[in-house]
């Protein structure tokens, strides 16, 4: 495996890794448990060519699994190329790249589906999405 090649795959694990230790992280704060208290979703983060679908129960991450999914059901996606994700997932992003619906702006992630889960727990999402920020922000 040549460096560059290594560097990629190490990255994307690390957001794999990440994700994975999601229900943990939001069952351990209470802040996201208050804001979420009336959530119940499903949604689907696609990564690049990585999906994950996240379950939502009640603000707790009830499931966070990783695809492939042959036929994924969720009510909204959020999607876009690994190396955006990565910039968005940097411990100290640039400016301008520390916001979700920043990069939504600049049609470099996508978002699909019924959106009013999303958009109506919007602080929620924003602070789970840090939750996968390598010393959250």
């Amino acid at each position: 495996m040549t460096g560059a090649v290594a560097a990629t795959t190490e990255r994307v694990t690390g957001i794999r890794t990440r994700i994975a230790a999601l229900p943990a992280a939001v069952a351990g704060n209470a802040m996201l448990s208050r804001r979420g208290r009336h959530l119940n979703t499903t949604c689907l983060l696609e990564i690049g060519d990585d999906a994950f679908r996240l379950r939502i129960v009640e603000g707790q991450i009830a499931e966070a699994r990783q695809g492939p999914f042959t036929t994924p059901s969720a009510e909204f996606v959020i999607s876009g190329p690994a190396a955006i994700w990565r910039r968005f997932l940097a411990a100290e992003p640039p400016p301008g790249d520390h916001d979700l619906l920043a990069f939504v702006k600049r049609h470099e992630l996508r978002l699909a589906g019924n959106l009013h889960p999303l958009m109506s727990h919007l602080l929620y999402f924003k602070a789970l999405l840090a939750c996968l920020v390598e010393g959250a922000r």
